[in-house]
């Protein structure tokens, strides 16, 4: 495969020979280019005096965004949908100016058969382009027609920090200023395209030992021309590094079930580096997964209007420290977990045979906090805490769930926004020890959903005898402070309280597994504070609803 490796540098321009015979091109700051000229670009209204946009030279034609004195512009004609990225791309920081695409972002070609793979020469390990954003920098798109996708054996490598964090908006949000403090829809959002698990393909073999060929999963968003693929056997497959990242406003219908999320884990394997992401204002997910097996260390999910966490298809990953704040009028489920892709249309000896195998998503969730809305009539349903479904056999520890800081808006509606559902196989597997939640808190005026496991037990005797806490809130609901019920202290705001504090009625509350605390984050650990939006005061539109 031809590679044409990308340069950016403030340097006089040079030019070099690419690995396909392609010219690596090192474009001056405060350029445009046109063919092979280079012409200088004013900086009036911009402080930063050495701004060089994103170019990559190919073919002999020098390809460059165009500054605008304050913005790095780039055309469909620089890359979208129908003109993917097939050579590494860095995105420089230009300051307080941000790159806006005109059309979509596309790393990498797709690819839907083994032969064309083949061809390409792309491995289930990677060999394909890799897109570099610089830290403190800000990508904006116009409109939810547009998004961004990492297709399979490319790379996206964000590595941004406390300080300069990397931000992925919308064109409104980020230059124009107009966006609404919870809007959604903006623009698409981020699909990544992974070779790892999916029991949406046939395998042969026992996890870990599975193989399979011509597994090839159209992934949610785009037809036609904009549709990518995910899957294979590779759950330790690479795609890149996403740390300290804000993904915000996205969200997108492009058909009845297909929906466009913050960021879509298409089978992403674990050899990609996550750590310290953020979604903000979303219409579906916040984060789903679809297979593969890819971690994630410090998760925020604030005002995403459906799932914040949605796992389906095999996942077998670890969340550790998930913050999920619904909004207080608008908001799903913290947790909705599924165990078998398409579940509904396969057969029951086809799903014991997928589970037998270890082919079901059994993910792990350590250390959450879900502060539920208090909606019943939300974008997709009302707030709702986890929901264990169709195979999914989870491990969660150190949870706090809670709908007691808002109450049911709708007088004399008996079915309140709850905490816990389990259904189908998980009752069995919660009976049989293959299915764990423990050393977790959860308070809400209903606080469980679901059948009894098959042994006649209830699923709130089940979590009790499992080492949990449950607290039934009032009706006008409780806030789970000092100041306002002595009988449920968990939360101070978004922050848990010390363990050694905490108070759930009478009981003698949990000891946490691996940690000094339960839910997501401490007052005097913060590991939001610095970097996320929409938490801290100073770095936010609104306050918090529950303040």
């Amino acid at each position: 495969m031809s590679i044409n490796k990308l340069i950016l540098s403030s340097a006089v321009a040079f030019a070099l020979t690419g690995c396909g015979g392609g010219d690596i091109n090192i474009a001056p700051a405060n350029s445009t280019s046109i063919g092979d000229t280079v012409t200088n670009v004013t900086n009036e209204g911009n402080t930063n005096t050495d701004v060089s946009c994103a170019s990559y030279t190919l073919a002999g034609t020098v390809s460059q965004g165009s500054f605008d004195g304050t913005n790095c512009i780039y055309s469909k004609g620089f890359v979208d949908i129908d003109n993917p990225l097939t050579f590494d791309l860095a995105v420089p920081n230009i300051g307080t100016g941000v790159h806006v695409f005109e059309g979509s972002l596309v790393v990498g070609q797709n690819y839907s058969s083994d032969a064309d793979l083949a061809t390409a020469g792309l491995s289930e390990g990677g060999d394909g382009p890799v897109l570099t954003i610089a830290a403190g920098t800000t990508l904006a798109f116009r409109s939810a027609d547009d998004f961004m996708v990492v297709n399979r054996g490319s790379q996206m490598r964000a590595n941004g920090t406390a300080t300069a964090p990397i931000t992925l908006t919308s064109q409104t949000d980020a230059v124009f200023g107009t966006v609404g403090a919870e809007d959604v829809g903006e623009w698409g959002g981020l699909v990544i395209n992974g070779f790892g698990v999916t029991n949406k393909c046939a395998y042969t073999g026992t996890y870990p030992a599975v193989a399979t060929s011509d597994c090839h999963v159209a992934s949610e968003g785009k037809a036609d021309v904009g549709e990518s693929h995910y899957g294979g056997d590779n759950n330790a497959d690479n795609s890149g590094v996403l740390k300290y990242l804000i993904v915000k406003h996205t969200g997108a219908e492009v058909a009845p079930g297909n929906e466009l999320n913050g960021i879509a884990f298409n089978a992403v394997g674990n050899g990609t580096l996550i750590e310290n992401l953020e979604v903000y204002s979303v219409y579906d997910d916040g984060i789903e997964f679809f297979g593969g097996a890819v971690d994630i260390t410090n998760y925020v999910a604030m005002y995403v209007r459906d799932d914040a966490i949605d796992i389906d298809e095999g996942y077998r990953g670890t969340i550790t420290n998930a913050l999920v704040i619904q909004s207080a009028t608008d908001g799903n489920r913290c947790v909705e977990s599924d165990g078998i892709g398409s579940y509904s249309s396969k057969d029951q000896a086809t799903i014991d045979d997928f589970i037998a195998r270890g082919l079901n998503s059994q993910a792990t969730i350590k250390n959450l906090t879900c502060i539920i809305s208090a909606n019943q009539t939300g974008t997709h349903e009302e707030g709702q805490g986890l929901r264990i479904r169709e195979a999914h056999f989870p491990t969660i520890q150190n949870a706090i769930v809670t709908a007691s800081y808002g109450a049911d808006e709708l007088l004399g509606d008996t079915d309140h926004n709850w905490c816990f559902r389990l259904d189908n196989e998980g009752q069995q597997a919660a009976q049989d020890g293959d299915l764990v939640v423990a050393s977790s808190i959860l308070a809400c005026q209903d606080l469980t959903k679901g059948n009894s496991l098959p042994n006649g037990t209830s699923t709130a005797d089940w979590l009790t005898a499992s080492g949990n806490l449950l607290y039934q809130t009032a009706e006008s609901g409780d806030d789970p402070t000092a100041t306002s019920n002595a009988d449920l202290v968990i939360l101070n705001g978004f922050y848990s309280v010390p363990v050694a504090d905490m108070v759930v009625g009478t009981e003698t509350i949990p000891t946490p597994v691996d940690s000094s605390i339960i839910g997501a984050v401490s007052a005097d650990n913060d590991w939001t504070a610095g970097w996320t939006y929409g938490l801290h005061e100073g770095n936010r539109a609104q306050p918090l609803w529950f303040e």
